[in-house]
């Protein structure tokens, strides 16, 4: 495990408090959502890593071969990779809850994380995901809080296959919430709202450490 897997931007939490990681979109960096994050919950240890692979000079955290089209073999190892850099940081800074916040390509990565790390993550809030495949069960009892927002008119993340993630984790127990907009691509007011109110358990815990 190593903290250094990734070049990212960290500010240190209260002692005990949860630790947030958020991971930008196509094209973002470190900076997208690392002090959005730290609005959110400023107790928190927050860490903000930049994507390692770079399409046509757009960060991204792993490859695809057009849109929608994954290249699984990558996607593998970067799942893998950002593992044992988001274990390595919780052990680093001794965090409580591990929770994770990524839009669009982010969102995908820690959608990823999720489904083959069970247990890692205690809870995600996956803004605009698109997993285009049929994820495998979950072997375990590891349980976790899921947010999942999105557009209706999304042309990136079909509501279809937003719809079949949301179920995805709830068949395996997790305990999950959705908020539309009537939107594409786009954050909308709504949608923050939604994540403040998904995280405002976890700003409780760390007022309390």
């Amino acid at each position: 495990m190593s903290v250094e897997n990734y070049l990212h931007r960290a500010r240190a939490g209260a002692p005990g408090a949860p630790i947030l990681f958020v991971f930008h979109g196509t094209g973002g960096d470190e900076n997208q959502f690392f002090d959005f994050g730290s609005r959110l919950l400023p107790q928190a240890t927050v860490i903000s890593p930049l994507g390692d692979v770079s399409e046509h000079g757009a960060p991204r955290f792993f490859r695809r071969t057009g849109e929608g089209v994954y290249d699984l073999a990558d996607l593998e190892r970067a799942t893998a990779r950002m593992s044992d850099f988001v274990a390595a940081n919780r052990q680093k800074y001794g965090a409580s809850d591990v929770i994770g916040l990524g839009f669009s390509n982010g969102a995908n990565i820690l959608a990823n994380v999720m489904i083959e790390k069970p247990g890692l993550f205690d809870a995600g809030v996956l803004m605009h995901p698109l997993i285009p495949f049929q994820p495998k069960a979950r072997v375990g009892q590891e349980k976790a809080r899921v947010l999942i927002t999105a557009g209706e008119r999304d042309p990136i993340c079909p509501v279809p296959l937003t719809v079949a993630l949301a179920d995805y984790f709830r068949e395996q127990g997790d305990t999950v919430l959705t908020e539309w907009h009537p939107g594409s691509h786009e954050i909308r007011p709504n949608e923050i709202e939604a994540v403040k109110r998904f995280l405002e358990p976890y700003g409780a815990l760390a007022g309390a450490s």
